[in-house]
């Protein structure tokens, strides 16, 4: 019995997030806040305002939502500050006994707040750190040491994948006794079970039997997508049949249509935006790219693998411990696109192999089960919540 069942309610949790756009973090937190166990746990969420989840989130029942324009991805100091005076006004309201954040601005400004607050347990969700080693040294230099600085105020980590988990123990962030693993989830079943391939390649001009290589990720200098623009140029012109789609939007949109342009791909290169329908899309692949220059854990990778696709991606952070090199896919070293073509021509022209690459990875993903990563969730925050936490006086 934890110590809630003792004081006669649920436990109160809380989860902030920076904003709800169309990302792994995003949709793992939507599912985590939907699924908590409402027997044992009073939820609610807060979020920036303005992402494409923002209804969904509003329509998870018994879900108490709080958007916050003041909470926005792009660093600005006094809108940062009032930022933290709402948050820090609104968990003295709400009386959270654990609040969870997730991203790096909530990261910061959701611990903060809810140290300034006096919420008893503190846990965060690393999916990525906001440092990574492309950005100027300055900057890097800052974003660590605010990781550093807010540290202490946290109970506990929790890390996607073990690249992240070891990084932030030799940065001295936390220590080991200090982080679990809990990797990000998917639902497995939604691309296992099979959805129809639909009328996708009639409606884009794409042959039946074209090799079609398929990149979902958010349009931003993290996905750097314009590297699998440039690589379609130069496959394009040893598979002179082959289409390529990329799913998603963002900033750098303009740039990836600018090379698509140069580079004479307009009738095999498709933009389609930001989808829902991603197991659809996974049905008219032969194989996924993804070319980020850093990452958490990224949540298309088992979505991939669970669809049976091969997955070609930069061995970056916790793609590795995913992607199987030569079993279930092929890495390479981020912005090497000669490396990224060719592996990408390989599957193309080796398609049998290619797709025994895929079925091998349907063997290896159940361990990022969403629902398994949900009861993970659960189990600490019990552990965390023991009868001898302060709690809120009523």
């Amino acid at each position: 019995m934890t110590g809630d069942d003792r004081a006669g309610r649920r436990a109160r949790i809380c989860h902030i997030i920076t904003q709800l756009e169309l990302g792994g973090a995003q949709q793992n937190t939507l599912h985590t806040v939907a699924h908590l166990d409402r027997r044992r746990f009073q939820v609610s969420l807060v979020s920036g305002r303005g992402g494409q989840l923002d209804g969904e989130a509003a329509a998870i029942p018994d879900l108490e939502t709080h958007f916050l324009p003041e909470l926005a991805r792009e660093v600005a100091p006094a809108k940062d500050v009032r930022a933290l005076v709402r948050l820090v006004s609104l968990l003295r309201r709400l009386k959270p006994d654990l609040v969870h954040t997730h991203s790096s601005k909530a990261g910061i400004l959701g611990r903060w707040a809810a140290h300034l607050a006096g919420v008893p347990v503190i846990v965060h969700t690393i999916h990525g750190f906001g440092f990574h080693a492309e950005m100027p040294r300055f900057r890097r230099c800052i974003f660590q040491a605010l990781e550093a600085r807010t540290a202490p105020l946290t109970t506990r980590f929790l890390a996607v994948s073990r690249a992240n988990l070891e990084a932030g123990v030799r940065a001295g962030i936390f220590p080991p006794d200090k982080v679990k693993l809990v990797r990000s989830g998917v639902v497995l079943s939604a691309f296992q079970n099979g959805a129809a391939p639909g009328s996708l390649r009639a409606d884009l001009g794409i042959p039946p039997k074209a090799p079609v290589a398929g990149m979902v990720a958010c349009l931003k200098p993290q996905k750097a997508p314009v590297d699998f623009v440039a690589a379609a140029g130069w496959v394009s012109r040893r598979v002179p049949e082959a289409h390529f789609l990329l799913v998603g939007d963002g900033i750098l949109r303009e740039a990836v249509e600018g090379e698509v342009e140069r580079l004479g791909l307009s009738s095999r290169f498709h933009l389609l935006g930001w989808r829902r329908d991603i197991p659809v899309i996974f049905k008219n692949l032969d194989l996924v790219v993804l070319t980020s220059i850093w990452e958490g854990l990224p949540r298309v990778v088992p979505e991939a693998m669970a669809a049976g696709l091969p997955v070609l991606a930069t061995r970056v952070d916790g793609t590795p411990e995913a992607v199987r090199e030569g079993e279930t896919g092929f890495l390479v070293e981020p912005h090497d696109i000669e490396t990224l073509s060719e592996r990408m021509v390989w599957l193309m022209t080796h398609r049998d192999a290619a797709r025994v690459m895929g079925g091998r990875g349907r063997l290896f993903v159940q361990e990022f089960d969403i629902e398994a990563m949900v009861r993970q969730q659960e189990i600490l925050y019990g552990e965390l919540l023991g009868p001898d936490t302060p709690r809120w006086e009523e």
